[in-house]
């Protein structure tokens, strides 16, 4: 009788775990020291320091991708990705419009509520949600889905996220130029102003609510979309189905739905804690800081100071809010595709890849950088601030991620 393969593993004693098992609990381990480190410097920084982590367990384990989302739309018909988003956007409105009242009862005095991803409606926002969505089509993945895809072994992400490093340098280099001419005089429309918190919410959710029939209907033209698997829970006794939830949260991808809503909740206790989930800001300080090192700083930024979305910034601590979100985000993605053992290095076959990651990444970054955020900020933290330019930026990356697929299209 011939002897069954030996499964691969660590051996400790009678139990045998495997070995990505065994890593996903050293960064598990890992991840507790930060968020405890992290607490001991400010209560504040333990808060996004967690909320990082479960925004990577939960991207990863969903496949919650703002690429895909956009990506599929077009090229599939498959809503799933895309109605994860909306649900995580309507979950999250009405707790962002309950805390802005709190931090700004009458929104008719004119400033708009602090952290509020408000910005000015331009031609920078437009052509920079162009071009953010024709880099992340080209790249494979946004700028949060690159991160997330790092921690999953993806090479050409790596190379993907110093295109973006690159890009927001150069956002940077000309941020002065687009300021004065096209971003300075241009109108934040914050919905809360004409309509107060109660009417700029119901218009949000119905907004949300028709953009859902839509991806409904765009998937009926093309036969549904892509599916998910449906696992039926068949345990009866108490350790099968202990087993069974264990492996549906760390083995089993979860549906889309759950993951935008898991996303919502997680980008709402951000914002409760001082802001929204953002990651465009915390990068550009990265790239702007490693420019100065070298003799590279762009100079004084102006009219950012102004400005509480992702704008472009120099200087700050070692440790900030948007490092801790960024480093969790990270951990997190690692964590969940170790304990998921779906870890595995990456490497491309064709070489092409590589320049289209680059590519892509750079016109990310540069996109990101003058439109004053990426899918993140500038989308899925916008439209819930009530904040019209969440609507015009989400309507120019749809475009840019059509342009991307007539690109990739082209590309051996």
């Amino acid at each position: 009788m011939a002897t069954p393969p030996a499964r691969p593993g660590i051996s400790l004693g009678r139990l045998t775990v495997h070995p990505q098992t065994a890593a996903g609990l050293l960064v598990l381990l890992a991840a507790a020291a930060l968020i405890m480190a992290s607490s001991r410097r400010d209560p504040e920084f333990g808060v996004f320091a967690t909320v990082g982590l479960g925004f990577g367990i939960v991207l990863q384990r969903s496949r919650f991708c703002f690429n895909a989302a956009f990506r599929d739309l077009f090229q599939f018909r498959s809503g799933r990705t895309m109605k994860g988003v909306i649900v995580g956007m309507a979950v999250a409105t009405p707790g962002f419009g309950l805390h802005m009242f709190n931090l700004l009862p009458n929104p008719s005095l004119g400033p708009v509520a602090p952290e509020a991803h408000a910005t000015p409606i331009s031609l920078a926002l437009v052509l920079g949600g162009l071009l953010f969505g024709t880099g992340m089509v080209i790249a494979g993945g946004c700028v949060s889905g690159s991160i997330y895809r790092m921690g999953e072994g993806y090479l050409t992400s790596w190379v993907s996220f110093g295109g973006i490093l690159g890009g927001l340098l150069v956002a940077a280099r000309t941020w002065n130029w687009w300021w004065e001419h096209f971003i300075r005089e241009a109108p934040v429309l914050w919905l809360p102003r004409s309509l107060g918190y109660g009417g700029a919410v119901t218009l949000t959710l119905a907004g949300l609510g028709a953009v859902y029939l839509l991806v409904l209907w765009i998937e009926s033209r093309g036969g549904g979309g892509l599916q998910e698997a449906v696992s039926p829970d068949a345990a009866v006794a108490f350790a099968p189905k202990v087993r069974g939830l264990a492996r549906a949260v760390f083995r089993q991808g979860w549906p889309a739905a759950a993951g935008g809503t898991a996303a919502g909740l997680l980008n709402l206790l951000s914002y409760e804690a001082h802001m929204p989930w953002r990651v465009v800001g915390e990068l550009s300080r990265w790239s702007i800081g490693g420019a100065t090192l070298v003799g590279l700083a762009p100079g004084p930024l102006r009219g950012t100071e102004d400005l509480a979305a992702c704008t472009l910034r120099a200087g700050g601590g070692v440790l900030t809010h948007g490092l801790l979100l960024n480093a969790g985000l990270f951990l997190g993605s690692l964590l969940a595709a170790l304990l998921a053992h779906e870890f595995k290095l990456r490497i491309p076959r064709k070489r092409v890849r590589y320049i289209q990651a680059l590519g892509g990444g750079l016109l990310m970054g540069y996109g990101g950088g003058i439109a004053l955020g990426c899918t993140v900020g500038a989308f899925f933290s916008a439209i819930p601030s009530l904040a019209l330019n969440g609507w015009v930026f989400a309507l120019a990356l749809a475009a840019g991620a059509y342009i991307g697929l007539r690109v990739i299209e082209r590309i051996p």
